[in-house]
């Protein structure tokens, strides 16, 4: 991005899905763990605050290497928003010029977060998940739950995806839509207990601040990826998975250690070790093992950290000048 135009690049919804494609989200994310875990990112502490009616807004900031922009993304969690027919998860994204450190773009950070949320949970599944992982079972029915299903199946043999959702009109829909788009065998479920039978990979995806699912319910060698704990009090997964699994990992473990909620909450009843807790970077680069067995239960919580944005935002401006796209504003 060095010696990008004057006046800045506003990129939107629709250049964000033509630029980010599911296979470019994918190698954004795997540049992001990569540069986690060898010492280049700047992914400092996120601000978090919590609001009524199980609302948040957040704020994170990073930057993905000494060559790169800084980047923010400032954005809010509205569950009540499914019911007015708007996103549950929307945010803004500021891209800074390397070089001058001017703002260069300013970006979509709804349709960012959407799809670097799952890619990086598809990474994450590339690198735990037990080998020939081929039946996903989702908890959630929302955005979040239908891009996981398609960044998936880029890294899993997938042949069953279950859906289990709020209500079972919703889940029903989203499995017939996938089916059809994707030419797989997705299906709508009633309960978690039915989708998580002999599922290899389990995905929550939900707002949810208890457990949705019973621990007992897991099949043995099963990969569990929380996207919906990323608060304090948010656990979408019961106490007995954290305390069973052969490995416990997270995107960041000082964030982790702050609003990873399962996480928070086992270290501070003295039952998790939190240095013990592995980094997805660390996992990535080779440095640690993320899976031991293939029967073992490894847990994956995902808060969320600005150093995806970064990577994605980052991308996502290269990507645009070079195919002429967005549009350029003067504030």
């Amino acid at each position: 991005m060095r010696g990008s135009q004057p006046g800045l690049l506003a990129l939107s919804e629709q250049d964000v899905r033509q630029l980010l494609d599911e296979a470019t989200a994918l190698e954004s994310q795997r540049h992001a763990f990569r540069a986690l875990g060898l010492g280049q990112a700047q992914q400092p502490g996120r601000i978090l605050m919590e609001g009524p009616d199980n609302t948040s807004t957040f704020c994170y900031a990073a930057q993905v290497d000494a060559t790169s922009g800084a980047v923010c993304k400032f954005g809010g969690v509205v569950p009540g928003n499914v019911d007015r027919g708007l996103p549950s998860i929307s945010a803004v994204i500021v891209v800074l010029d390397p070089d001058t450190g001017i703002p260069a773009a300013l970006v979509d950070g709804t349709s960012v977060t959407t799809i670097r949320t799952s890619a990086a949970s598809a990474v994450a599944a590339e690198h735990l998940a037990a080998p020939g992982s081929s039946v996903l079972a989702i908890v959630g029915s929302g955005v979040q739950a239908e891009a996981h299903v398609r960044l998936m199946r880029h890294v899993l043999p997938l042949r069953q995806v279950r859906l289990v959702g709020r209500t079972r009109p919703s889940a029903e829909a989203m499995a017939g839509r996938l089916r059809d788009e994707l030419d797989l065998d997705v299906r709508a479920v009633a309960t978690a207990q039915e989708a998580l039978s002999g599922a290899h990979v389990v995905v929550t995806a939900t707002t949810s601040q208890s457990p949705v699912f019973d621990h007992a319910d897991l099949a043995p060698g099963a990969t569990v990826i929380s996207v919906g704990s990323y608060a304090a009090g948010r656990c979408e997964v019961p106490r007995d998975t954290v305390l069973a699994a052969e490995s416990v990992v997270v995107d960041h473990r000082e964030v982790a250690g702050e609003h990873a909620g399962p996480v928070v909450q086992a270290v501070a009843d003295g039952v998790l070790d939190l240095g013990a807790v592995v980094e997805l970077g660390a996992v990535v680069t080779g440095q640690q093992p993320g899976r031991r067995t293939d029967d073992g239960i490894v847990y994956y919580n995902s808060v969320g950290v600005g150093v995806q944005d970064a990577a994605a935002a980052t991308l996502l401006v290269r990507r645009a000048r070079e195919h002429g796209l967005g549009k350029a504003i003067e504030l």
